[in-house]
């Protein structure tokens, strides 16, 4: 069996050396002739978790036709803002009923699409598009420390399959068909990790985090309900548990870039320092747009926006928030849209 995997980046190394448990090759397409002659030759990824040494059945290469070549399954993880253009340019190599596999989080900006959706635009047959999201950050991953999954499919056959490719002693794997919330919630938990690394960054405490965290769940809950989404979704490790992983962890590139924000780094110079991009500023545009097209109350998100795009200063910031805070229901629906 052959998996192909769109993208190498952290997670996509990490999520190559887990499938080559179970593959008898992986290939990694990559745009950066580094990462491909150093996964070829070396068998470690020279620009991203550079000392984890890849399986000898994992290679690499800068073609599509190539990589995509007897693909028995693929599995996307690009960042959001490139994802549609790189299926596109995959497209024409990926067979009709190859089920396909979407790492990457987040929402498309103007169209308010998942990024399932936007991969299924592209590569046509939905069914076969799966999503999988959780706590899962690449640094552990690559060493096998425990953590777990959720894959949602609208075909349960599709979401067994990549079931079956990843899951491990230490990497457990659960199945659902709510693709709208699983992704939902991998998008928009990014968003509220950078207001968390703001929050880190100017020296609050363990209370605002906690306080930010929960009403950010309450937000996501709200926009999952109003896309049609399982709002209990938000209680799961695509939800809750993400959250939490991406809103304390030093791993986590968007708390990272919000604490860098917080001292004066802007967005563009933190990408070129850490060369990642920050999926949760794009998020806070795209979210914003999706929010307010279903008339969904985001602060976190809206206020995010201003910061990141219009000037809106960091204390200017913080007095927004607090004052946006409701107090007059907790889970983000209220009982009249659960009845």
């Amino acid at each position: 069996m052959k998996i192909t995997v769109i993208g190498a980046g952290s997670w996509g190394t990490a999520i190559a050396g887990v499938a080559a448990a179970h593959a008898d090759e992986v290939m990694l397409w990559s745009f950066d002739e580094a990462s491909t002659t150093g996964i070829n030759e070396q068998h470690v990824n020279p620009l991203y978790l550079s000392d984890y040494r890849l399986p000898d059945n994992v290679s690499a290469s800068g073609s599509y036709e190539e990589a995509l070549l007897g693909a028995d399954g693929i599995i996307v993880v690009v960042p959001s803002p490139f994802i549609r253009a790189t299926v596109r340019g995959a497209a024409p190599y990926i067979a009709a009923d190859t089920p396909v596999l979407c790492l990457t989080k987040g929402i498309e900006e103007h169209t308010g699409k998942l990024m399932s959706e936007v991969v299924a635009e592209e590569i046509g047959n939905p069914e076969r598009v799966a999503a999988l999201s959780g706590p899962n950050h690449a640094e552990e991953i690559c060493k096998g420390s425990l953590s777990a999954a959720v894959v949602a499919s609208p075909d349960a056959e599709v979401a067994e399959f990549f079931k079956a490719l990843l899951i491990s002693p230490a990497f457990r794997i659960y199945t659902s068909s709510d693709m709208i919330g699983v992704e939902t919630c991998a998008a928009v938990k990014n968003v509220i990790a950078i207001v968390c690394g703001i929050a880190a960054g100017v020296g609050l405490g363990d209370n605002t985090l906690a306080l930010i965290m929960t009403r950010g769940l309450a937000e996501i809950s709200r926009i999952v309900y109003a896309r049609g989404g399982d709002p209990m979704t938000c209680m799961g490790l695509a939800g809750m548990g993400d959250l939490v992983a991406t809103c304390t962890s030093p791993h986590s590139r968007n708390r990272s870039f919000g604490v860098a924000f917080a001292h004066g780094e802007s967005l563009e110079d933190y990408q070129a320092r850490t060369h990642m991009i920050v999926e949760g500023a794009a998020a806070a545009k795209s979210t914003s747009e999706l929010a307010r097209s279903l008339g969904v109350d985001a602060p976190l998100t809206f206020v995010l926006e201003q910061a990141l795009y219009h000037g809106m200063s960091i204390a200017e910031s913080l007095n927004t928030l607090t004052d946006r805070f409701p107090t007059e229901e907790f889970y983000g629906i209220t009982s009249s849209e659960r009845d």
